[in-house]
């Protein structure tokens, strides 16, 4: 059975490197019921299209993705993020490993089959929403821990200066944060940054 066809219209950009597939591509997305909002023959300006066009999903074609392509598209993962698809005759490892590392979502080696490219535009749209999911949990662990930290250090502050207990220290620097409707990381940054701006040896 075909694989059903995503649920709603897609705005595409296409980016012809070379493998002359492109034609069929946008004919095939148009059948879909999708978009192809440009076209696009030089790596160069995938970014700055991305940022004009708005599209939903990026689709490579090419016969091996270049150096010079990949390197585009990291930097439309770094700054502009999108689903990215590569379609590519070359089944070498490098040219894949490399463009996964580049953000690519999606590589499809060995000629394209129209029939296949709503699965595959699907799946990585899937895979694109699974990894910004982690990247976000990850950046969240990431502040928790700084916010732990800073929030250690301003109790081992209070305790030094004050001559109050762990847990009074904690309860002074949750009750400044109440008081003012800010977050106890927040209030604990003050209280650090207060202590090196009147103790600047002591800082670090």
């Amino acid at each position: 059975m075909p694989s059903p066809e995503p649920a709603a219209p897609l705005r595409v950009l296409l980016v012809d490197d070379g493998a002359q597939h492109i034609d069929l591509i946008r004919d095939e997305l148009v059948r879909l019921g999708h978009e192809v909002v440009g076209v696009i023959d030089s790596p160069v300006v995938i970014h700055d299209c991305v940022t004009r066009l708005r599209p939903d999903v990026v689709i490579v074609d090419s016969e091996s993705p270049t150096r010079d392509t990949l390197e585009h598209v990291a930097t439309l993962s770094s700054r502009n993020p999108r689903p990215v698809v590569v379609f590519a005759e070359d089944d070498a490892d490098d040219p894949m490993r490399q463009a996964i590392a580049a953000g690519v979502s999606a590589y499809v080696v060995a000629g394209l089959q129209p029939k296949r490219l709503a699965s595959v535009v699907r799946v990585a749209i899937a895979r694109f929403k699974q990894e910004k999911q982690l990247r976000q949990q990850l950046e969240e662990a990431r502040n928790e821990l700084s916010s732990r930290k800073i929030v250690e250090r301003a109790k081992g502050l209070l305790m030094q200066s004050g001559e109050l207990t762990e847990d009074a220290a904690y309860r002074y620097l949750r009750k400044l944060a109440m008081d003012r409707g800010e977050k106890l990381a927040e209030v604990a940054r003050r209280v650090v940054d207060a202590h090196e701006l009147l103790h600047p040896k002591d800082a670090g």
